[in-house]
């Protein structure tokens, strides 16, 4: 009996062991994923916001206000993640990652005109503050003991919130609102970082025994996209702070 109980230990500490290996190689192919679709994002925004010729095809070259196209690459990010959503169980995890990949690219488009309206050298000062805020926001978010699960609703929330405000100032143009917003831009998605991150590492923990390796690969992915989200947002509202005005 005694033999048998040190053997179903044995066998316990083994899995253990193997899911925590599985989570490490999970959590890295969702933040290697991550950084090829900011890459991505980064190096079409700069082709396109450094090169007046490209970015007059979106925007006003002086005003920097979109015109019809820029408008619809201004919202296309946004139309791409409610169809990911919907297309990602139809959508092969080569595909997924592909669809993730043309987001990024299309992403970079809609935040090209950042580069003609601050220096170089704000946007790449608030790029480096934004990665070291996340990376510490996320290391708690996977570290923590606390159940931050119930962030999510409220979170959600005031995403939508901050959504409908962003297009109501479109037209109002109120530097109050939009100092309002940056505010409550940053505390939000500050907060998804983490809570993305522990929902990404108890996710796994769910579904580890399964082993499924079509879900886990598409699982990484749209950890990826939302981590990628969290990043990207936050930088943008950062920006709104620390960035300084060509």
């Amino acid at each position: 009996m005694a033999e048998f109980e040190t053997i179903r230990r044995t066998g316990a500490g083994v899995r253990t062991a193997e899911i925590d290996e599985g989570l490490r190689a999970h959590m890295n192919k969702v933040y290697g994923t991550m950084s090829v679709g900011l890459l991505v994002t980064a190096l079409v925004a700069w082709a396109m916001g450094s090169s007046p010729a490209l970015l007059s095809i979106l925007r006003d070259p002086v005003t920097l206000s979109p015109n019809i196209l820029g408008w619809v690459v201004m919202f296309a990010p946004l139309g791409m993640v409610f169809l990911f959503g919907s297309m990602i169980n139809r959508l092969s995890a080569a595909g997924a990652q592909t669809f993730f990949y043309a987001f990024a690219a299309v992403m970079g488009l809609s935040i090209s005109w950042i580069f003609a309206a601050f220096t170089g050298m704000s946007i790449a000062q608030t790029f480096l503050i934004t990665a070291i805020s996340f990376a510490g926001l996320s290391l708690w978010g996977y570290t923590t003991k606390k159940d931050i699960s119930g962030w999510g609703s409220f979170l959600i929330m005031g995403v939508i919130g901050l959504v409908v405000a962003m297009i109501v100032n479109i037209f109002l143009q109120s530097p109050a609102i939009m100092f309002a917003v940056s505010i409550l831009g940053v505390l939000i998605f500050a907060g998804l970082t983490a809570y993305d991150t522990q929902k990404i590492k108890t996710d796994y923990l769910a579904h580890a025994h399964a082993m499924d390796d079509e879900w886990l690969a598409k699982s990484a992915i749209m950890g990826a996209l939302n981590l990628y989200l969290d990043f990207i947002n936050l930088f943008m509202f950062l920006l709104q702070f620390l960035g300084n005005r060509e």
